[in-house]
């Protein structure tokens, strides 16, 4: 069977097709990962959106019900690691198209580093917001902009 499909590589879609095909161990450890993070991000996604869309009636969310929820380590944890897995998938799947469309290498590994900075920024930023911030605090903050 031929490797090459319209011009472009053929994508491995056993892990046996995708062992042969890795240049590096830690290539496949990412194929691996994003079939496994695809599969974990779909209960997480559903149990967040029943969390906050079914079990709660969605117009009945108010900034209290925000900070009684987000007060509940295991709600944090949770999200973390929505967080977590949503993230480092959708940075590899930018990755890889990165990697099929960016011919020139200088340009291919700045746009990585930039994808990397942006992306380690908004996940440090996403769990300093789940885990610094004392929502009692920023709830009164906002009030007294409000009030002003």
């Amino acid at each position: 069977m031929s490797t090459v499909r319209r011009g472009k590589a053929k994508r491995p879609r056993t892990f046996v097709e995708a062992r042969a095909m890795a240049s590096s161990s830690s290539e496949l450890g990412w194929w691996v990962f994003m079939r496994i993070s695809g599969l974990l991000l779909i209960p997480l996604t559903f149990a967040h959106l029943w969390a906050n869309n079914i079990a709660m009636d969605a117009g009945q969310i108010d900034f209290a019900y925000v900070v009684a929820r987000l007060q509940q380590p295991g709600v944090r944890i949770f999200n973390s690691f929505l967080l977590l897995f949503a993230m480092l998938h959708g940075v590899n799947g930018l990755r890889y198209s990165i990697e099929d469309y960016v011919r020139r290498p200088g340009r291919r590994f700045a746009l990585k580093m930039i994808l990397y900075t942006v992306a380690g920024i908004i996940f440090v930023f996403g769990v300093m917001t789940l885990w610094a911030f004392s929502y009692e605090e920023m709830g009164n903050a906002v009030r007294a902009l409000g009030s002003e």
